[in-house]
């Protein structure tokens, strides 16, 4: 199946170039595997000036309803309601964000058919973290600007900025709604995703409900609140944090297997977290590669689902070239090791 032109383009923006004019420029980009060597070196504003607009009340409130639902757990607490945790937070965080959100819509790592595509974007939604065309949206941006000015959500403006404040500032209209158009524009334009925008909350409380109600029936009213609080509340601070994390922490600390223009690291335990995100240096090399984990170690269980997906008929042209040139590093650690990670799977 080939893929459409607005994807096309939309995946130019993601790995950091200037949008063709040409619907025939942005594929030769693409099968170049361009990406720009080096990024405007210029400071990146003071995030003091973010705030000039005031709140995201929204925004605010949302991020603080979960997290006071989540300070219930420690009363509420069933086995059941554990182990929904666990499954909720693989479908929404492991399916949903890391493979739906940005392997698939964000960097179009691989292909699949609409109706996969669209539960994935569903269960990404029911992560917590904004529907599908803003999540790419502000995604693909900080691709383009990764660590200089225009970055969303930079370390260097603060780790608690780059880890959630950034979300709290109000967007400024008309340059917020230019911005989503710009790199959500594939998206923008299905209408299944408009109606994931339109109706995202709904969904949250749709999924609250049953899982309130099928705990109560089937065990009684305190499971119930345990699967509400389990596998609502705390599964959306935990989902939340953890790809947060990949944001803030994955740009700190950590190892670094290429010489990117950016601060970006593996961190081993985002990396486990966040089912292979923390392999984030990878990533930003090799942005629409499908594979996070370029050495042994570095296990990455979204890469594993892709090739499940691949097995079973539901993905193909998974994307595992690399973008030749990009230099690799030997980091303290690492001696006895190729420079170069196998391109092998």
């Amino acid at each position: 199946m080939k893929t459409s032109t607005e994807s096309i383009e939309a995946h130019a923006i993601d790995i950091g170039g200037p949008l063709p004019t040409a619907a025939s420029d942005t594929v030769g980009l693409l099968a170049a595997g361009a990406c720009p060597a080096v990024k405007p070196a210029y400071l990146l504003p003071a995030a003091s000036k973010r705030w000039s607009h005031g709140l995201d009340w929204s925004a605010v409130l949302w991020i603080t309803l979960v997290h006071v639902g989540a300070l219930a757990a420690p009363f509420v607490f069933t086995w059941k309601g554990l182990l929904l945790f666990l499954a909720l937070s693989w479908l929404t965080g492991g399916l949903g964000v890391c493979l739906g959100y940005h392997r698939l819509l964000a960097h179009l790592s691989f292909q699949t058919y609409p109706v996969v595509r669209r539960l994935l974007a569903s269960l990404g939604a029911l992560a917590g973290q904004g529907p599908p065309v803003t999540w790419i949206g502000v995604h693909r941006k900080h691709h383009q600007f990764t660590d200089v000015r225009g970055d969303p959500h930079s370390p260097r403006e603060g780790a608690w900025w780059s880890h959630v404040l950034w979300l709290f500032p109000r967007p400024h209209e008309p340059q917020w709604t230019k911005m989503i158009r710009r790199y959500g524009k594939d998206l923008a334009g299905d209408p299944f995703m408009r109606l994931l925008d339109k109706t995202y909350l709904v969904w949250h409380l749709l999924l609250g409900a049953v899982v309130l109600a099928a705990g109560w029936l089937g065990w009684g009213l305190f499971t119930g609140l345990s699967f509400l609080v389990y596998g609502m509340f705390l599964r959306l601070v935990w989902v939340m944090h953890v790809t947060w994390a990949v944001n803030s922490a994955s740009h700190i600390w950590g190892y670094r297997n290429y010489d990117t223009p950016d601060d970006s690291r593996n961190l081993w335990w985002v990396g486990l977290l966040a089912y292979g995100e923390g392999w984030h240096n990878n990533h930003h090399a090799f942005s629409n590669c499908a594979r996070h984990g370029h050495r042994w170690w570095e296990i990455d269980m979204t890469y594993m689902a892709i090739c499940v997906m691949e097995k079973l008929g539901l993905a193909w042209d998974v994307r595992r070239e690399r973008r030749p040139g990009a230099r690799a590093l030997l980091t303290s650690g690492m001696r006895g090791h190729d420079q170069s990670p196998s391109t092998n799977d």
